[in-house]
């Protein structure tokens, strides 16, 4: 804040108090500490209920939540730093509770072999190692290759041999996966359209739906 800010006696948020629940606003913050004040242990208690029902009013999606009234209460003692003397139907947790650091994330040791095909692709074909051999086992491969081919679509390019999916189960195997002989994965029909993710859901005939626009067009102007 510039010294002309300061002589207009302009108040911004970055110079007010933090707020431990800053979604309910600076108001309900105002009423809790406004509570905080009040001698009479009936008044203040009856005060706190009535700031719960703000926060309800608030925040609707709370109702969702299992328990919800036990959160509200347990977020009004956070609002007011864990320092709220009032007959409630529940106690005031414990700060520590809330301040604890978040549990880590384990990380995986290894590396995806093919990033376009994901991790789980790597999980489904190390299953299929232990699987013996048979025409399910036959079928389940070339239903792995025809989904391995349209991720391949989605992130590389417009077409793909079959041979490079087959190299690939193969190589993401360590070689202990062989697809078998005469497999032949089909054409790719020219009406789909493989999106990345976040451009759109693929396979999505595109082409199609702006044919059926175009024709809906023509049939108001006729």
């Amino acid at each position: 804040m510039n010294q002309t800010d300061m002589e207009q006696g302009l108040d911004y948020n970055t110079s007010r108090e933090k707020m431990a629940m800053p979604e309910y606003g600076r108001n309900v913050l105002k009423m809790v500490q406004k509570l905080k004040e009040i001698p009479d242990r009936q008044k203040r208690s009856s005060q706190a209920a009535a700031v719960i029902k703000v926060m309800e009013t608030l925040n609707p999606g709370v109702h969702q939540l299992e328990n919800y009234e036990h959160k509200l209460w347990d977020q009004l003692y956070m609002i007011a730093g864990f320092d709220l003397d009032v007959d409630a139907p529940y106690p005031c947790p414990e700060k520590e509770q809330f301040s604890t650091n978040p549990v880590p994330l384990p990380m995986k040791d290894t590396k995806v072999k093919a990033a376009h095909y994901g991790r789980n692709i790597e999980k489904i074909i190390n299953l299929l190692c232990e699987e013996e051999d048979s025409e399910v086992k036959t079928e389940m491969i070339r239903c792995l290759a025809l989904y391995m081919r349209q991720q391949y679509l989605i992130w590389n390019k417009d077409s793909v041999a079959d041979e490079t999916i087959f190299k690939d189960i193969e190589a993401i195997s360590e070689y202990r996966l062989k697809v078998p002989e005469g497999m032949s994965l089909g054409k790719v029909s020219p009406e789909l359209n493989f999106s990345r993710p976040g451009l759109g859901i693929g396979p999505n005939p595109q082409g199609k739906n702006r044919k059926q626009k175009n024709n809906r067009r023509g049939n108001k102007k006729k």
